[in-house]
């Protein structure tokens, strides 16, 4: 799914134009990034929860040439899967239906 799939969803579920629907979309979009660039974490229940993790710097290896290069340090943004999430990926179909033979 891209952005604009997300954007045409809220518009036809929303019975909104796309012009609103997309300023929704990046509205959350927006808060979400400003949240992260702040060291904020973000918990969305039933779906899961962003935050930003720090990586110390490295001797690493350029994979073309084998010398060593050094990684400085970073954050990176690291999402967590909620249970109720996994379940639906691991155990449904797209329609919500329980798999046949599964006892759900």
């Amino acid at each position: 799914m891209t952005k604009s799939d997300l954007v045409q969803k809220v518009a036809d579920k929303l019975k909104l134009p796309n012009g609103k629907a997309e300023l929704i979309v990046n509205t959350i979009m927006d808060a979400m990034a400003d949240a992260l660039v702040k060291g904020e974490r973000i918990e969305l229940r039933g779906f899961g929860a962003f935050e930003v993790r720090s990586y110390d710097s490295y001797e690493g290896r350029n994979p073309k040439t084998g010398n060593a290069v050094l990684v400085r340090p970073k954050r990176l943004p690291f999402f967590r899967v909620g249970k109720e999430l996994r379940g639906r990926v691991n155990h449904r179909d797209p329609n919500g239906d329980s798999p046949a033979g599964r006892g759900r």
